[in-house]
């Protein structure tokens, strides 16, 4: 008897744990006993803390630049888009977002599939639900999503594996976006975004169609010069906030495609021995809603205008 108790005792779960399966049973009408058990089961992994610490996000830009813009990178994306041709196509039919920018998001998420992450999911959501104040809300949130999900999709919660952040399959979609922009693109009857490039693609377009994408419109513009007496935008995904017409007036020399809009965000970017500047057009602002952080947006732009030249012959 003393022994069976200090087992049991050895996996009982924390007050806060506690709380939560009391409130996916109430809320959601989950099994109690079989939640506990599969948080029981599931690992507060130290690792997983670590890792949020040190974001590459945190990096400046000519560092950061050198992992996505690499020519292996770049000649994997062209090889993607030409495999898949057809589904970007209708991707682009469906969604209006073209196809070298649906791939440069899944050539710098997961390097076209290849690097899914090896976390389980319920692993990363539980560690930062209950072991990460800072930011123990939204994960928690994150993992009540999750749980949704499993159910809705018929999935073992415990077998899914992901990034450190929770993030899932090709895509890296986290469960809240996985539940309510995922599409089933191959009319199988289920949205897998770790084994159908489909619904991987299809799932992207849509994601950016819903947040907003202009088919046709421009996404940024390299500056020669920072316009004087007007503000930078943030580093965490700056909504234009400046109007063409003062930037044009402050000397910029602006294309028409430009010059049409009506705002844009001026952005700050680190080189070695300079800092370039940048206008963030509303498009590149809908490419901070997958990352908030104008860095990523900028590696997703600079990938796909590489993706999408003509290979030398």
């Amino acid at each position: 008897m003393l022994l069976l108790f200090a087992v049991n005792n050895c996996y009982a779960l924390s007050a806060q744990e506690q709380q939560f399966v009391t409130r996916m049973a109430e809320r959601h009408q989950f099994d109690s006993a079989q939640l506990t058990r599969q948080l029981q089961k599931s690992k507060h992994r130290s690792s997983i803390i670590k890792a949020m610490t040190r974001p590459a996000e945190a990096m400046p830009w000519y560092k950061y630049r050198k992992i996505f813009l690499q020519p292996e990178r770049i000649q994997a994306g062209k090889k993607f888009m030409r495999k898949h041709h057809k589904e970007l196509k209708k991707a682009q039919q469906t969604y209006g977002v073209p196809p070298h920018i649906i791939t440069a998001i899944i050539g710098v998420e997961t390097f076209y599939g290849k690097n899914i992450g090896s976390y389980a999911v319920m692993d990363a959501l539980k560690t930062l639900a209950f072991g990460y104040p800072k930011r123990a809300k939204f994960f928690r949130s994150e993992l009540e999503e999750y749980l949704l999900l499993a159910r809705e999709e018929e999935l073992d919660p415990l077998i899914p594996k992901g990034s450190y952040a929770g993030a899932m399959g090709i895509p890296q979609f986290m469960p809240s976006s996985f539940r309510e922009y995922a599409v089933d693109f191959d009319a199988d009857g289920k949205r897998d975004l770790w084994n159908s490039p489909a619904d991987v693609i299809g799932s992207v377009g849509n994601y950016f169609a819903r947040h907003g994408w202009k088919p046709g419109q421009a996404v940024a513009y390299k500056l020669e010069r920072r316009p004087p007496g007007l503000p930078l935008g943030n580093r965490r995904g700056q909504k234009p906030n400046v109007s063409i017409s003062k930037i044009s007036k402050s000397g910029a020399s602006l294309p028409a495609k430009v010059r049409a809009l009506e705002k844009a965000a001026i952005l700050k970017y680190q080189q070695i021995n300079r800092e370039d500047y940048w206008l963030g057009l509303h498009n590149f602002y809908v490419i901070t809603r997958y990352n908030h952080s104008n860095l990523y947006a900028m590696a997703v732009f600079q990938l796909a205008q590489a993706i999408n030249q003509p290979s030398i012959q």
